[in-house]
């Protein structure tokens, strides 16, 4: 399973590699003000659209087993990530170590990853789980903590949500400024604490427009969430 992690952060690295290039001679000015935190409480709005399910994650036999289940837009592509060991075959060792550390953010331990590019979109919905142990209250606390280990974060914005099926959690929106590619955008998360520990539900994307453009999706998935 690590190698299949390792394939996926590789390609992202190459990816972002290419796209350097082309975006150096872009002026950032117009995505900054889209990431201004004067628009952000507009967004979830827009992404209360409608959108297709194409399946559900979570439950067993599924894609990815979760504490948790919710649904997938059409297209997207959900795959469990997997922390067992492995022999390397990089041969990059600077690589193997930047695809270990992504598998682990704060007290989180990364297990499902579902890709939009199937739905023509460059980013992901990435569901994150953390130790059995935590109370409900401990929400917000946690998602605190899994923000700030990401680092380069700003204006985060706390606040309760529930699902339709009134399960409950934190939710947060927030810029992060990439040192890569020298530009701000938008992300966003929710937590709900389980009985097999938190688990919290990413939306990023590779720019705001993209980020903007993968919301339904994320709004499907927090509408839609229930415990297993």
């Amino acid at each position: 399973m690590r190698r299949t992690v390792r394939r996926s952060v590789l390609a992202q690295v190459a990816l972002l590699t290419g796209v350097l290039t082309a975006c150096s001679e872009s002026t950032s000015t117009d995505e900054a003000k889209e990431s201004s935190p004067s628009v952000i409480a507009s967004e979830s709005a827009k992404a209360a659209e409608a959108v297709e399910s194409g399946g559900t994650v979570g439950p067993a036999g599924s894609a990815c087993e979760l504490p948790v289940t919710f649904d997938t837009a059409a297209k997207w592509k959900p795959e469990a990530i997997g922390t067992a060991p492995a022999e390397s075959d990089s041969g990059n060792e600077i690589a193997e170590e930047l695809a270990e550390g992504l598998l682990h953010q704060g007290p989180f331990t990364a297990a499902c990853e579902i890709d939009a590019k199937p739905a023509g979109n460059i980013g992901f919905i990435r569901v994150w789980t953390g130790e059995a142990g935590a109370k409900a209250e401990d929400a917000e606390a946690l998602l605190k903590e899994f923000v700030a280990a990401e680092g380069n974060t700003s204006e985060a914005r706390y606040s309760d949500f529930a699902s339709d099926s009134d399960v409950s959690g934190a939710e947060v929106q927030y810029l992060y400024t990439s040192e890569a590619l020298e530009e701000t955008k938008k992300e966003r998360a929710f937590i709900t604490v389980t009985p097999e520990g938190p688990v919290v539900v990413h939306l990023g994307g590779f720019d705001t427009a993209e980020h903007e453009a993968m919301l339904p999706a994320y709004e499907l998935a927090k509408r839609t969430l229930r415990t297993t």
